[in-house]
């Protein structure tokens, strides 16, 4: 079996832990988080990315949520592909059941991963700098932009997914909310999507390996699949 993973970069910490030593896994690649603001843009790299290994893996494993842009994206793609089933990265870090509940309890909520408590305040600066080349000509500062992006906000939820530096990330996550006066809470993740992505996707491949040593089944089959 020959397994490929193409995922976002904030779900680096988490594969790697769990992929570590698998001589099943023959690629893996890890896109930039900056793709989830050009969704078209995303859909568009993920496909290329998978269809690239057409011939080297018989199955991938998306590391992506629907992230607005990829629900069916399976379908379009020439390998087959299993993608993580939940909204987004958060979705996958605690559930969607968790998700919903903690939505439920408070809409503005920033969510804070490891991944997003180390890119702090000084990523916030590079995308104003990107998207505001003239902010310092026009009387806009790094806190005016925050103050803006987080209106409505009251919550910052720092999620410990257990895999080392909590302390380090959780102080990070609570010097930002500091600075954006937002209130700090903290709440167990989980791995368990990513565990059971993994495993959807090991058996997509085994399935496709079958198919492909069994003249009489069809190889275009419906294997594309979403992750539950």
């Amino acid at each position: 079996m020959k397994l490929g993973i193409i995922a976002c970069e904030s779900f680096e910490r988490g594969l790697e832990q769990l992929t570590k030593d698998d001589q099943d896994i023959v690629h893996k690649e890890y896109l930039e988080f900056g793709l989830h603001e050009y969704p078209e843009e995303l859909k568009k790299t993920v496909i290329e990315k998978v269809n690239a290994l057409e011939g080297k893996v018989d199955a991938v494993l998306l590391g992506y949520g629907i992230c607005n842009s990829l629900r069916e994206v399976t379908s379009e793609m020439d390998v087959p592909t299993v993608r993580l089933d939940a909204d987004d990265c958060i979705g996958v870090l605690i559930t969607p059941d968790e998700y919903e509940k903690e939505r439920n309890k408070c809409a503005g909520t920033m969510y804070h991963t490891p991944y997003f408590a180390r890119m702090n305040r000084e990523w916030f600066e590079k995308e104003m700098e990107r998207k505001m080349p003239n902010h310092e000509e026009v009387g806009i500062d790094i806190d005016w932009y925050l103050d803006a992006m987080f209106n409505g906000y009251s919550r910052i939820l720092f999620i410990d997914d257990r895999l080392g530096n909590e302390q380090e990330c959780m102080d990070l996550s609570k010097q930002f909310a500091d600075e954006l006066n937002l209130r700090w809470e903290c709440r167990e993740g989980t791995l368990s999507m990513l565990v059971k992505g993994i495993a959807k996707a090991k058996e997509l491949a085994e399935s496709v390996k079958r198919d492909r040593g069994d003249p009489c089944r069809s190889q275009e089959g419906p294997w594309q699949e979403s992750g539950r």
